[in-house]
């Protein structure tokens, strides 16, 4: 027996304590005290131990949904039904066209770590099934009544078998198609502790739905068939290529905002990556729009959520996650499933082989698009008026109206927040606007004097696909981001020494900080250190930030206040990153400030130069898009 500690009580034996108290208890009541018996090692009843393993292997339905649709995998099905009575809690069953199981084998498949997918175990170090432990129907059968009927495909006729908690059947000949039927009913009949803690039949019912959907996603190669109820909620057909299985499970309405992305030609050996990723514009608040498979499995890794995230860093706001569905194929030696009783969770053997795989795929994906939000992205969608389409296109607008274009522009803006004058927007349109015989659009902005500059802080130019709003700040912001991050990673980021330390009042916190951050700063050419309790010198200050007339005392302030407010968990990259965008925040042109025509086409050329100009650092959009389509419809041409 172990010994057990308390900071207030001596060491000793439970079995003391326990006779000490009877002890003291008796000599109050009088009575003989008793001393318990020491507690004998026993064998614990088959029922039991699976009904044990069945807490680890079967939580609520969706668990049961999952290990029988694994086996029909396994079992090389086609087609896959799923029918489901009150969320799977009164009935679970599960149809496949495999192989079919042996009459013999029927008992053992009811046998718990009885299993035709390992012999040895060396077996465990390459695993290529979806199941493998043997033990998945002997737990269900301990905790609801199990039915299996199956016929291999050379059999004439099928066979049945069935159990409920420790009782199996004789195995009986049956009537049925090759393949197995499997059916799992009162789910938890005889463990009503574990019952009660169920959710109602529309929780589980979804619980089940989203592992056929990840299910039918790993596997776009088989036919998905979920019933729930009566009704039909998933219908998939066989030998779909990935991308259409994927619009089908997600919906029509993502497909035109999902990148292909795949690992084609980057040095991964032994790794291979497909996915679809969607656009940051449909970013998600969770996680729960990433569909991560390895091996066409489900899993949940933070290998590949990391990498995930670092691929859209500074294209999506740090508290939303990233819509993908990725697709990873490699050596089954190379990880590790049994690592987890759901098998839920994986571990690589090289996981920075995985995270490179993963993050450079999605980035050379994001880099290669346009992701331009277009206006109906980031607003909200409005009630449009019906516009008419002729046989050779959309009709054209006719005569430009300055006034109409004007009041569009200040209604988009209005909405993305900025504070617009109407006059003096429609007196710069009506300066711009093109002849009548040329293009009602602006012209291509290869000038500074095909651009608007409106309220100096919002430029308005055109591509051919419409007309393009830009956040002068924000774009910029992007551009010093990335001519930062440039020269830091090359090792050329200059420095000014200062002939006279400026200085920072600051807090204990933040000297602490400045200490934690000392060599991190020195590489992007900031040197200070503490004189005294509450104040800091700066001797040597970025010469790109002297050159934009960021003040030292005032910025490394800033800075450490807000470092002193990051998660500790957060890792030096990310305290990489949070420094960069203070600089480039700091260093960016502003709203407000008036541009020189040459200023002007600077900063537009330097959109076409710099990755990422969609977006600024800290994910929020640099440039909306507003189509011609949108136009004509906003302007209810017809």
């Amino acid at each position: 027996m172990g010994t057990y500690n308390h900071p207030r009580m001596t060491r000793g034996t439970l079995e003391q304590r326990i006779a000490a108290g009877a002890h003291n208890n008796a000599r109050h009541t009088g009575e003989t005290p008793v001393v318990p018996t020491r507690a004998r090692i026993r064998s614990l009843p088959p029922l039991l131990v699976n009904q044990i393993a069945a807490g680890e292997v079967v939580e609520r339905p969706a668990s049961v949904v999952k290990e029988l649709i694994d086996n029909a995998i396994d079992a090389g099905a086609t087609r896959i039904r799923i029918e489901l009575e009150q969320g799977g809690v009164e009935l679970v069953r599960i149809s496949d066209d495999g192989a079919g199981i042996e009459p013999d084998d029927l008992p053992l498949a009811l046998a718990p770590h009885a299993t035709s997918k390992i012999e040895r175990a060396e077996d465990l170090e390459a695993i290529p099934t979806m199941g493998f432990r043997g033990e998945a129907l002997a737990s269900i059968a301990s905790v609801a009544r199990v039915s299996i009927r199956s016929r291999t495909r050379d059999a004439e006729g099928a066979s049945r078998i069935d159990a409920a908690g420790d009782a199996i059947s004789a195995i009986q000949p049956d009537a049925g198609a090759p393949g197995t039927v499997v059916s799992v009913r009162n789910l938890f009949f005889n463990t009503p502790a574990r019952r009660k803690f169920l959710r109602t039949a529309g929780t589980e019912q979804g619980h089940c739905a989203q592992i056929v959907k990840d299910l039918a996603l790993a596997q776009p190669n088989l036919g998905f068939e979920l019933i729930c109820d009566g009704r039909t909620l998933i219908d998939v057909p066989p030998e779909q290529d990935p991308r259409s299985r994927a619009i089908a499970i997600l919906g029509d309405e993502l497909a035109e905002h999902l990148l292909e992305a795949n690992g084609d030609g980057l040095d991964a050996p032994g790794v291979t990556v497909w996915g679809l990723i969607g656009a940051p514009t449909i970013a998600k608040p969770t996680t729960k729009g990433q569909h991560l498979f390895v091996n066409g499995r489900p899993v949940r890794d933070r290998t590949i959520q990391h990498a995930l995230g670092e691929a859209y860093r500074g294209l999506v706001d740090p508290s939303r996650k990233p819509v993908a569905v990725l697709l990873i194929e490699m050596d089954p030696a190379l990880v590790d499933v049994n690592v987890h009783p759901a098998k839920a969770e994986v571990r690589f053997r090289d996981s920075g082989r995985v995270h490179s795989a993963v993050y450079h795929a999605v980035k050379r994906a994001l880099r290669e698009a346009d992701l331009t939000p277009h206006w109906e992205d980031v607003r909200r969608r409005d009630e449009l008026p019906s516009v008419h389409v002729t046989a050779g296109g959309w009709s054209p607008p006719p005569r430009f109206n300055a006034a109409e274009f004007a009041q569009t522009i200040k209604t988009h803006l209005t909405e993305a927040g900025a504070d617009i004058d109407i006059d003096a927007l429609r007196s710069a349109v009506e300066r711009s606007a093109p002849p009548e015989d040329e293009s009602p659009f602006l012209a291509p902005a290869r000038s500074a004097d095909r651009v608007l500059q409106i309220h100096d802080s919002y430029l308005i130019t055109q591509d051919d696909q419409g007309v393009i709003i830009i956040d002068q700040h924000a774009l910029h912001e992007r551009v010093m981001f990335e001519k930062i991050m440039g020269r830091f990673q090359e090792g050329t980021l200059e420095s000014q020494r200062l002939l006279t330390p400026a200085t920072a009042k600051v807090t204990r916190a933040q000297i602490d900080a400045l200490e934690s951050l000392t060599s991190l700063l020195e590489q992007l050419g900031i040197e200070a250190e503490p004189i005294g309790p509450a104040a800091v010198a700066i001797h040597a200050f970025p010469t790109l930030l002297f050159n934009r007339k960021v003040e030292p005392g005032a910025f490394l302030s800033e800075l450490l206040e807000a470092q002193t407010t990051r998660d500790a968990k957060a890792s030096d990259e990310e305290a990489l990153h949070e420094i960069v965008d203070m600089m480039a925040c700091k260093a960016a042109i502003k709203a407000g400030d008036k541009l020189t025509d040459d200023e002007l086409a600077e900063v537009l050329a330097l959109r076409e130069r710099v990755e990422r100009s969609s977006s600024c650092p800290h994910g929020r959009p640099t440039t909306i898009r507003l189509s011609l389509r949108d136009l004509e419809r906003r302007f209810g041409r017809s």
